[in-house]
């Protein structure tokens, strides 16, 4: 059975959490989008990560982590990773590259940086990882299949000497820097592609067989519904789909194998990067919810900016649920708002003085403005409960509403940062 875990908002929903959780009862999970541009964060008995570009199954001796073809697959930051959890006393973990995943290059992240300079106050807040021009370069069909890098001498400079032609003109007479180090690209490829080839497989065949074995497999996606390119806030979006419908694309299988798909959404909302965020809040206000949130603060586990806090997005969440296809909802860090005496919900938004419950077009979303309705909270820990009905009433009260307005069965509520502390709902909306 194949299973996707994807983020219904801006990202940072705790995925990598719930992935880690899933992964229990699993036997393959897969990366299928995105690369080092975001970060899960994981807490476990070895201590705390931020994994960037492996799998979040990679704590589970057991189960096969894979960095599927869809990803932008930065081969440096893949070994450092790889390096840091096994130095804290994780177990080497089983690991495979897509032989056909293509390959992150140094030149991709300098364009990155020199490109978000250029546009300065006009930036679309890029981590600066090289994501735009990865993929700008990968349907241009001028990036890098790694299985490319174990070619003769003289094919790899061809094709380097082709790619160069056309960067050193932006970096010359745009960017007004060097151009591209054609000798030194061919030894940076050289270097990494000995380190990386033990990986490397078929994975897409390794996965059909997986499905005929009846094995379970989950798709960990990136970001969320907002950041998508074509139903997310565009342009202030990622470059890759997040949506567990491209998990098909990016691991290698058959859509109709997805059977089950968790969308994870947070119990309040947070963003990094630009873009419009219709319930966020600013000043004080922020800075408290920033700072309770997550699990030592709601800072990127990437770049470590603050993130954008704001209450929850009632319209935001349900629209992002029903592009991802949910049949659970995994509702997050409910356990970091215990601090607050009243919690307020956005239940709609008011564009151009009248009530809307749908999302809009990027364009109209910048004139919208949160329509709210207010909720006692509970003022106590609620970590270490185990039992939706042993949570105080108001956060029982506040689920169920939020539950009822988005229209999705929330099956799991996330009531601390640890592997286990999950309680696991009966919905009503099951069927």
């Amino acid at each position: 059975m194949v299973k996707a875990v994807v983020g219904a908002n801006w990202g940072d929903e705790g995925k990598g959490k719930i992935t880690d959780t899933l992964a229990n009862e699993a036997d393959i999970v897969i990366r299928f989008q995105g690369g080092a541009n975001a970060g899960h964060t994981i807490v476990n008995e070895y201590g705390k990560f931020a994994l960037h570009t492996m799998p979040s199954g990679v704590f589970h001796q057991n189960i096969m982590n894979i960095v599927g073809n869809g990803m932008a697959f930065d081969i440096d930051k893949f070994l450092q990773e790889l390096d840091d959890i096994t130095s804290k006393g994780v177990p080497t973990p089983q690991l495979m590259i897509s032989d056909r995943v293509q390959v992150m290059m140094p030149y991709h992240v300098q364009f990155d940086s020199l490109e978000e300079a250029r546009l300065a106050g006009k930036s679309f807040g890029s981590t600066k990882s090289g994501i735009a021009p990865f993929y700008a370069d990968k349907f241009a069909k001028i990036g890098w299949q790694i299985n490319e890098f174990y070619q003769d001498d003289d094919v790899l400079m061809e094709k380097i000497d082709r790619i160069a032609d056309q960067k050193d003109v932006l970096l010359e007479h745009l960017y007004h820097t060097d151009p591209i180090d054609r000798k030194g690209l061919l030894a940076w490829i050289k270097e990494r592609r000995d380190r990386v080839k033990p990986y490397l497989g078929n994975v897409s065949l390794y996965l059909d067989k997986a499905i005929h074995e009846g094995k379970t497999i989950l798709l960990e996606g990136q970001l969320g519904t907002m950041k998508d390119p074509d139903h997310g806030i565009y342009p202030m979006v990622t470059s890759s789909s997040p949506l567990a419908g491209y998990g098909a694309i990016g691991a290698g299988i058959p859509p109709y194998e997805i059977r089950q798909i968790v969308v994870v959404s947070k119990a309040y909302s947070s963003a990094v990067g630009a873009g419009e965020f219709v319930s966020e809040v600013f000043g004080d206000e922020a800075v408290a919810l920033r700072n309770h949130g997550g699990d030592g603060g709601e800072y990127g586990a990437t770049t470590g900016r603050p993130r954008r806090v704001g209450w929850y997005d009632c319209v935001a969440s349900k629209y992002g649920c029903r592009l991802q296809g949910c049949t659970d909802v995994a509702f997050t860090v409910l356990d970091d708002l215990g601090y607050l005496d009243e919690i307020p919900v956005c239940v709609a938004y008011e564009l151009d003085g009248k009530q809307i419950t749908e999302f809009p077009v990027t364009k109209d979303l910048k004139r919208c403005k949160p329509v709210y309705k207010v909720f006692k909270g509970w003022k106590c820990d609620i970590r270490g409960i185990r039992r939706f009905e042993d949570l105080p009433q108001e956060a029982q009260d506040y689920v169920n509403f939020i539950e009822g307005q988005i229209g999705y069965p929330i099956t799991m509520v996330s009531n601390g940062p640890g592997r286990d502390d999950i309680i696991y709902r009966k919905s009503p909306l099951k069927k």
